[in-house]
């Protein structure tokens, strides 16, 4: 059983399929590790490549096998468009405890719809004996 803190650096995401008509969109991102949620901020006229370079902690207990982003553009007055997600895999950064910030396919409808860069660091948490 994996026990222990997750680190995830939001680098940035390029190639985004624009959800917006007439302007940039405002990219944010939702990471979610199982039952656990994060928000980013929102990247405002950003559009399709925006940067965040936000770090966000997950304490992880049990087998979590992934990690989704989901990114949204922020609409007010509407509901927020759903842009596309990326489904990173956890066993690497469990085994080696680091991985530098590498692209991520992101993607909508099953069809490749831009990617973000990710790095992860895992810190397994120490058991007295």
């Amino acid at each position: 059983m994996v026990c222990g803190t997750l680190e995830v650096l939001l680098v940035g995401a390029k190639g985004l399929e624009n959800t917006d008509f007439f302007c940039k969109m405002d990219p944010y991102a939702v990471l979610v590790c199982r039952t656990q949620e994060q928000r980013s901020s929102i990247a405002s006229g950003k559009g399709s490549n925006p940067d965040w370079n936000e770090n966000f902690v997950f304490t992880i207990s049990g087998n979590v096998p992934e990690l989704t982003i989901k990114l949204m553009d922020s609409d007010s007055g509407t509901h927020d468009d759903f842009v596309g997600e990326a489904t990173i895999p956890l066993e690497a950064v469990y085994s080696e405890g680091k991985i530098p910030p590498i692209a991520y396919n992101v993607v909508k409808d099953k069809k490749y719809c831009g990617e973000i860069k990710v790095g992860l660091n895992f810190t397994p948490e120490v058991s007295n004996p």
